[in-house]
């Protein structure tokens, strides 16, 4: 597992490795990225269905409980198709920006 982290916010990722080991990965290293916002990148995996982002609702949702943001990165799937609790958006920069915008909605408490 890598983690590119750059302020308060974590950008984790792994090559060649099946989703479910990523998943356990990703749990087994949480409490170590836990009070960072994070982007998921997905870009390694060749297929992805909006079943398998559904996989990262329960680790997105505890995420969010602690107001920090939890984006997944991938174009293989498209937003329309996975439940509003899951940010999904196709590329890095859109993450950052989406994680600005929901940090400038904390801020304002809206």
């Amino acid at each position: 597992m890598i983690f590119d982290k750059k302020g308060n916010t974590t950008t984790v990722f792994q090559e060649n490795i099946s989703l479910v080991e990523f998943l356990k990965n990703l749990n087994a290293a949480y409490p170590k990225i836990k009070d960072d916002h994070l982007i998921v990148n997905l870009f390694s995996f060749s297929k992805l269905t909006a079943d398998d982002i559904l996989e990262f609702l329960q680790i997105s949702n505890q995420h969010r409980l602690k107001n920090k943001s939890f984006v997944l990165v991938t174009s293989k799937v498209n937003y329309n198709e996975t439940p509003e609790e899951i940010c999904l958006v196709p590329t890095i920069r859109e993450a950052h920006d989406f994680i600005e915008m929901e940090e400038i909605e904390r801020d304002l408490d809206l």
